[in-house]
């Protein structure tokens, strides 16, 4: 009888710990639509969508725990735990959560994730700053649109092409500057039998700033525009066979979904110049930003 007490009180305290409460919802011009609900659904192997229809977060498993890539926004988290649970997942079991970049729609929901899962949270040195805060560093070219979320108090520091495990997952932080200061794209293996692929999280390649910020620099800054490139050369040479972008729009994620549901094979996510394709498209976008701030 007490050791069926025991057990059940185990169990409410494990439930307990992993009830998330999410923070305060932010309000933006787009946030109703980035936030709009997505089914879960398999990428490859160990690996999983379990984003909002407009901002991605992934899940990669295993027996010794998981590892979640981005929260979203606050109002996202209940969504990415709700999606976790459908797959047969348990957010306690979550481990890591590794960040991409620390603007409002990536970072906000990390708060209320760690809260629940207890899970480490970890992202590049100049991104922990920003997560440590609640905002963007003021070298952010958003900065100045504010776009504060809620601060994240344990955050691990990740260096440049480190790697970060739980039980026999592994995955790669690759800086990947521009969009932010601490942008970071990450990399790693999924399986399925014997055929493994090389996953890619792509992080934002966009030159998009507050007004007057100039990506070429001014007397406030020096130029981005050299590692900005060498950022989106690095995305264009990883081993790349499935890539999934920040916002799933950039990356055609539920294009894919729908055509994979009509003809599973071939598999429309097995992309390997995919990382190319996007490199290719944000180069492009980088040069017409380049000539804009150049003309008189």
């Amino acid at each position: 009888m007490f050791r069926t007490f025991l057990l059940s009180l185990t169990l409410l305290l494990a439930q307990a710990s992993t009830t998330l409460t999410p923070d305060q919802p932010i309000k933006c011009g787009e946030c109703d639509t980035w936030n709009r609900p997505s089914s879960p659904f398999r990428l490859f192997g160990n690996t999983y969508y379990v984003g909002t229809d407009g901002l991605s977060a992934l899940l990669v498993t295993s027996p010794g725990g998981h590892i979640l890539l981005d929260g979203a926004l606050p109002q996202s988290a209940a969504l990415i735990e709700a999606n976790i649970r459908t797959l047969g997942f348990a957010l306690g079991d979550v481990k890591l959560i590794v960040n991409s970049h620390a603007h409002f729609d990536h970072a906000g929901g990390l708060n209320a994730l760690q809260r629940a899962s207890r899970a480490e949270v970890a992202t590049s040195v100049a991104g922990a700053r920003a997560l440590r805060q609640g905002a963007p560093t003021p070298d952010d070219p958003q900065a100045a649109f504010g776009g504060k979320f809620p601060a994240v108090a344990r955050v691990r520091d990740v260096k440049d092409g480190e790697t970060l495990t739980v039980g026999p997952l592994e995955v790669t932080a690759h800086y990947t500057t521009g969009h932010t200061p601490g942008s970071t794209t990450w990399t790693w293996q999924s399986c399925e039998g014997s055929r493994c692929l090389n996953m890619v999280y792509a992080d934002s390649l966009t030159a998009v700033s507050a007004p007057g910020f100039r990506f070429t620099g001014d007397a406030t800054h020096p130029s981005l525009v050299d590692r900005f490139r060498a950022s989106i050369d690095l995305v264009e040479k990883l081993p790349c066979d499935i890539v999934i972008s920040t916002h799933p729009g950039f990356t055609r994620i539920q294009e894919k979904l729908a055509a994979r549901q009509k003809q599973p094979q071939p598999d429309p996510f097995y992309e390997p110049d995919g990382c190319r394709t996007y490199a290719a498209e944000a180069r492009k976008r980088l040069e017409q930003r380049i000539a804009d701030e150049k003309k008189p």
